[in-house]
């Protein structure tokens, strides 16, 4: 997919110095023939470590709620530095890593074993995370635009959410993907992160993979049945919450 859904449109992914998966979510179609709203929503990696350039683009963009996803200790140790930012906590604790360095001193550590523990991550969001989740839409529909969510990297519990969001807006499923998609494209790892481990499994955790959402959804169907009950009964969204988070973040 281009950076724009059109020649004309605004970025999709804007190349700060600081963040580099920090991504628009404006210009998707929807199925009932709208798209949605560039400049309302975006989506990022941490803004711990924006340079004075970076938050200048970012204040220029209108910024002013951000969504974090991190635990504790991610916070605190790359607290945002827009001061005009208020950032709401809407905590995921990190789980992989610690996994796989258990793995590792059992010896049984492979790609194979990174890449499953992945997507028990993303089970584990809707099994044990969806509070978080219902509480970022809280926002989505009280907070004004334009906003952030981010975690670390952007791309896996940032990644689920904007899927989510996506499709509560009723973009088709093959879009919502190739946006998920795009973190490959733009994310650059941090290269000092995890060393221990093996370089087979620093890729497969340093990247995102359809296989990695498609268990999110798939622990959906098996908790909630469908995605549209999950929406509903999972996320609080019925009917009027729809129809206000559509008529916010889409183009008429």
């Amino acid at each position: 997919m281009q950076d724009s859904s059109l020649k004309d449109s605004p970025a999709r992914h804007l190349a700060l110095q600081g963040a580099s998966n920090f991504r628009d979510l404006g210009g998707y179609p929807t199925a009932d023939g709208r798209t949605t709203r560039w400049r309302h929503i975006f989506r990022s990696n941490h803004l711990g470590q924006l340079t004075a350039a970076d938050v200048e683009i970012v204040r220029a963009l209108g910024i002013r709620s951000a969504f974090d996803f991190r635990g504790i200790e991610e916070r605190a140790a790359g607290i945002c530095v827009v001061d005009e930012i208020t950032v709401h906590p809407l905590p995921i604790e990190p789980t992989v890593v610690a996994a796989l360095r258990a793995e590792l001193a059992e010896g049984t550590l492979t790609a194979a074993a990174a890449l499953e523990l992945m997507r028990e991550s993303y089970r584990n969001y809707v099994r044990h995370n969806t509070h978080s989740f219902r509480n970022l839409f809280g926002h989505l529909l009280e907070d004004r635009a334009p906003l952030v969510i981010h975690c670390t990297a952007g791309k896996d519990r940032t990644g689920f959410a904007s899927a989510l969001i996506l499709h509560a807006l009723g973009v088709p499923d093959d879009v919502i993907a190739e946006d998920y998609l795009l973190t490959n494209q733009h994310y650059r790892r941090d290269a000092t992160a995890a060393i221990d481990l093996p370089e087979d499994v620093r890729n497969a955790i340093g990247s995102v993979e359809a296989s990695y959402l498609a268990a999110a959804f798939e622990a959906i169907g098996h908790e909630y049945g469908d995605l549209e009950t999950y929406l509903r009964d999972g996320l609080k969204l019925g009917v009027t919450e729809r129809a206000a988070l559509k008529a916010r973040y889409l183009e008429s």
